[in-house]
């Protein structure tokens, strides 16, 4: 087995002028605050879901890491949302936060590293009620309306089979299409660029190279386990499920032309769909060696073009101390 391989596998998500990553044990936000500083939060991961036979069951785990993976991509996105723009009176100064030097700085700009503890953000109920309503914006965009398009193609020729696949091209051509017109959007193209600067630093460590921002800055954008890869993955997965596995009975032929049965029966196999989709992504990442296995991940790597841009190196320095975190949080934890 190729020693790159046998890490630990690290993931992360941008935000607002930061990067979240993940480790095994923990993960960690940090984000530029207006003083030019980098405000981190760490945090333990949930014990039950990553250091459990959960983690290591096959199709189970994908589900359940997801669903926590959204959680904390939320509360991450909330973190950097209230570091990047604080309110106008930001009250009394945060007598907890720890100013420290940090290591991974450039060596031409030095940035201060500030700890931050986060529990009164994260335990905010609004941050339910922001993962419903993206959860309803996904359903309604992704399955719905596509739903409704394959319905309508169904009552006016009666060909189920191809009103499947035009649903699954309809949903293909919505992802990409989103994902285009979005990063039209300034603050949504800085985004990218962390995007860009997680890749980049989580590339640089499978590769054992030293992580500072100039080494980090010479490797590539993509990354065979992007969550962007992961989206594609799902589409393509649901295409092919929807298409050779009708529903079954005792659904009536003429229930099968009712848009309420054709949404249903997509959002319930969407765990199904979702830990097919994570085990696919987990084993063509381990074989990036194999050159059939980097053709068939190629429009996954080539998708990620549209939501990753270039990252300047304040923008590597932040995804570095955020790695940097992470690391030393499951390195202490497996001397304990």
């Amino acid at each position: 087995m190729d020693k790159s391989t046998e890490k630990p596998l690290y993931g992360g998500q941008a935000v607002m002028e930061g990067v979240m990553m993940r480790g095994k044990n923990a993960y960690a936000v940090a984000v530029r605050d207006p003083q030019n500083r980098i405000v981190v939060h760490t945090q333990p991961l949930n014990p039950a879901i990553y250091n459990s036979f959960i983690s290591r069951t096959p199709f189970l785990r994908g589900i359940t890491m997801l669903w926590d993976a959204l959680g904390i991509g939320m509360k991450a996105l909330m973190f950097s949302a209230d570091v990047a723009m604080p309110e106008i009176d930001d009250g009394p100064e945060d007598k907890t936060a720890t100013p420290i030097l940090d290591s991974s700085s450039p060596s031409s700009s030095p940035s201060e590293t500030v700890d931050r503890q986060a529990d009164d953000i994260f335990s905010q109920p609004m941050m339910v009620g922001a993962v419903v309503l993206s959860l309803c914006f996904s359903v309604g965009l992704f399955i719905a309306l596509p739903a409704g398009v394959a319905e309508y193609f169904i009552k006016a020729s009666e060909q189920h089979l191809l009103s499947n696949i035009l649903e699954g091209v309809v949903k293909l051509t919505l992802l990409i299409g989103y994902i285009w017109g979005i990063g039209f959007v300034p603050d949504i193209k800085r985004v990218f660029s962390y995007h860009g600067a997680e890749h980049k630093t989580i590339n640089a460590y499978e590769a054992g190279a030293e992580l500072t921002p100039e080494s980090v800055q010479k490797f590539p954008l993509e990354h065979p386990r992007c969550g962007t890869g992961f989206l594609l993955t799902v589409v393509l997965i649901s295409i092919i499920i929807f298409t050779l596995i009708p529903l079954p009975d005792p659904f009536p032929a003429t229930s099968l032309d009712n848009i309420g049965i054709r949404v249903l029966s997509r959002v319930i196999l969407i765990p199904v769909i979702a830990g097919i989709a994570y085990e696919f992504l987990r084993f063509t990442a381990k074989h990036q060696d194999n050159m059939l296995i980097r053709a068939i991940t190629r429009p996954n790597m080539a998708l990620q073009r549209l939501t990753t841009r270039e990252p300047e190196l304040d923008m590597l320095q932040v995804a570095i101390t955020s790695f940097n975190r992470v690391r030393d949080a499951d390195l202490a934890a497996s001397i304990q």
